[in-house]
């Protein structure tokens, strides 16, 4: 090995690094989902009417919030305290897949405080509710056989993609959106990432996120010096480029803050319970899937039913302990899911640092604002590549066992009928409230309910 290449101990999971090799490997997996992080509170808060005016400050207390929670739930995943955590190279964050829900929710309240506070205390009793679910694991395990966890791994990746391809295009919600800049700045991206990767240093080819997400800033400081930086819409309005790096986020930001505990007072009301409740088993069957997929791109075999069971209850746990602090609730996150079977790197500590950089963006904003300008275009680069990795690893759970009549019936119908339907919401639209808002979300919840009925309807033959 190269003495600038990457230790062998990165592709252990308890291997020991130094803090130099380990820290980058950290941070492009916080570069890979410091946005997605952020989304979803953006998303509920402006569905809630919180988006600026008297509520401003509260939407930056919640941001720093996220940072810090992610951070500590990342760690607890990472190295498990009793049963809560699966020990498994997995990093928590905000999750996207209760926007369509938590959206409802706040439209049928009435928006405001008391409707994201109904928000919290569903999320509150939904992750109490994970958590129990997490100890019965392994006798439910049976109902998640690598043919039903791979499928829902497979959804996870193709339901991710086109969120990808948005951010390559600078964001769907961008006026420049597939403009010429937004698309060879991501091109660029992808290029450097794609060297790096086969470069023949093992340490670059670990690192390639991080140094192509590295090089997209760069190239778009200079894209500022040399273009113009905005332009007129339609209307004949100015409006700045989606590539443009905003300064002023990080000069406003301050450099300390402590996190605030219950920025909004839980409300417990049915009517965002019981949706809610719902949406937390299919969470579970995706961490499930997260899991295998992780452990299977990373690490080449199956998960264990520690791992699993650890691995939900940490999910439910994190959740709860996010809505006390305001936050949505906390899963795995996918997009790092994919980072792991596209870089195999598994070490503990490499991702532990990401965890601790998260933990500091909660109370130095400064260095979250600096992240968080990161162009879409530039993360789209990276994601690409990285969502269509746990495509990949979706596959490789589903090829483990030999592919029998039954496995392809089940991953065919569950992928085109149950994905087919969360990927084309509209077909739900005259189903009840209650089915639409938990099925229409994206592919993955009807796929795995798919799978999970075929496994038991389908009976086995000889040939499994």
């Amino acid at each position: 090995m190269k003495k600038n290449d990457l230790s062998p101990e990165a592709f252990r999971f308890e291997g020991k690094m130094s803090l130099k090799q380990a820290l980058p490997l950290g941070m492009q997996h916080v570069l890979a989902m410091f946005v997605g992080n952020l989304t979803p509170l953006l998303i509920i808060t402006g569905a809630c009417g919180l988006a600026g005016g008297e509520f401003a400050d509260l939407r930056v207390t919640l941001l720093q919030n996220a940072m810090l929670v992610a951070g500590i739930v990342t760690l607890v995943q990472l190295y498990s305290i009793g049963p809560i955590g699966g020990k498994v190279p997995i990093i928590m964050g905000t999750s996207s897949g209760f926007i369509g829900v938590f959206s409802s929710v706040a439209a049928s309240m009435g928006g405001g405080v008391l409707a994201y506070g109904a928000i919290m205390g569903a999320s509150l009793i939904g992750g109490l509710f994970e958590t129990v679910l997490g100890f019965f694991l392994k006798p439910l395990r049976k109902l998640l056989p690598s043919v039903v966890t791979g499928t829902v791994v497979l959804s996870i990746g193709l339901s991710l993609i086109s969120v990808g391809v948005n951010s390559f295009g600078g964001g769907n919600t961008a006026q420049d959106f597939g403009s010429v800049e937004n698309l060879l700045l991501a091109i660029f991206v992808l290029v450097v990432i794609l060297i790096c990767k086969h470069s023949g240093s093992t340490f670059l080819n670990s690192s390639s996120i991080l140094v192509g997400i590295i090089c997209g800033y760069i190239a778009a400081f200079l894209m500022g010096l040399i273009l113009p930086t905005t332009a007129l819409n339609a209307e004949g309005v100015a409006y700045t480029k989606a590539w443009v790096l905003n300064w002023n986020k990080v000069a406003e930001a301050k450099w300390f803050a402590l996190p605030e505990l219950m920025p909004v007072k839980p409300v417990f009301d049915m009517r965002a319970i019981a949706p809610v409740m719902i949406m937390f088993i299919v969470t579970a069957v995706e961490t499930v899937g997260d899991i295998s997929g992780v452990i299977m791109g990373g690490m080449d075999r199956e998960a264990t039913d520690t791992e699993l069971s650890g691995g939900v209850i940490c999910d439910g746990i994190g959740s709860s302990f996010a809505a006390l602090f305001g936050v949505l609730p906390n899963t795995s996150f996918s997009q790092n899911v994919g980072l792991v079977s596209m870089t195999k790197v598994v070490n503990r500590f490499a991702l532990a640092t990401g965890g601790i950089f998260l933990i500091l963006c909660g109370l130095v904003p400064k260095l979250g604002a600096l992240v968080s300008i990161m162009p879409q275009s530039v993360l789209g680069g990276a994601a690409v590549m990285m969502f269509s990795s746990i495509v990949v690893s979706g596959i490789q759970l589903i090829t483990r066992e030999p592919l029998t009549p039954r496995s392809l019936s089940i991953v065919s119908v569950a992928l085109g009928l149950g994905y087919g339907i969360g990927a084309n919401n509209g077909i739900l639209a005259h189903a009840p409230q209650m089915i639409s808002l938990v099925f229409g979300g994206s592919g993955i919840v009807p796929a795995a309910l798919v799978a999970i009925l075929l496994n038991l309807a389908i009976p086995k033959d000889e040939n499994g």
